[in-house]
């Protein structure tokens, strides 16, 4: 008895469909590394979202909007507020890359503003006594009324966001 080619095709077994990935964060591996790992991940996370409107408000605070650069930062910590949140809900490839990227803007605008505080501070010194140079003068602007190193805090959160998105599992799908 011979069959029809339509008939064959309706015999042929359907392949499974891979099951959906929601959450890849959960999915690490099977190792029991995978659950510290994920845990870390988690505390990384829930640290960025606490420091960022923590430290918002203490530029705002500390009046950090006299001029256009100062606020770069401030715009930089609410949209990383909103990057964190966003990812903390979808946990997609794409929330991964635009969490990098607004990290590595993070440390940017950190070395920037390194910079910026510094220039600032030598200014102000040479200013009260314009013949101070070499190391005095690197020390009094280090420790001038502007500090030098606070900038460094979005350099650090950048970094710790970073660290959190390194070999994030949902990059590997």
């Amino acid at each position: 008895m011979l069959r029809s080619a339509r008939s064959v095709r309706r015999l042929r077994p359907v392949p499974p469909r891979p099951p959906a990935r929601r959450n890849v964060d959960h999915d690490i591996s099977q190792s029991p590394d995978g659950a510290t790992l994920t845990a870390l991940r988690r505390f990384l996370l829930i640290l960025l979202a606490v420091s960022f409107p923590g430290t918002l408000a203490e530029l705002v605070l500390l009046g950090h909007t006299e001029d256009t650069l100062q606020f770069v930062p401030i715009v930089l910590l609410a949209v990383g507020f909103l990057v964190v949140v966003w990812h903390w809900l979808v946990h997609s490839r794409l929330s991964v890359r635009v969490l990098q990227g607004t990290m590595i803007a993070f440390v940017i605008s950190g070395g920037v503003g390194v910079f910026f505080h510094f220039k600032g501070n030598i200014e102000w010194e040479l200013e009260g006594d314009a013949s101070m140079g070499g190391f005095l003068l690197f020390r009094e602007a280090m420790m001038g009324a502007v500090p030098s190193l606070a900038p460094g805090t979005m350099a650090l959160l950048g970094a710790v966001g970073l660290v959190y998105a390194w070999r994030h599992p949902a990059l590997r799908l």
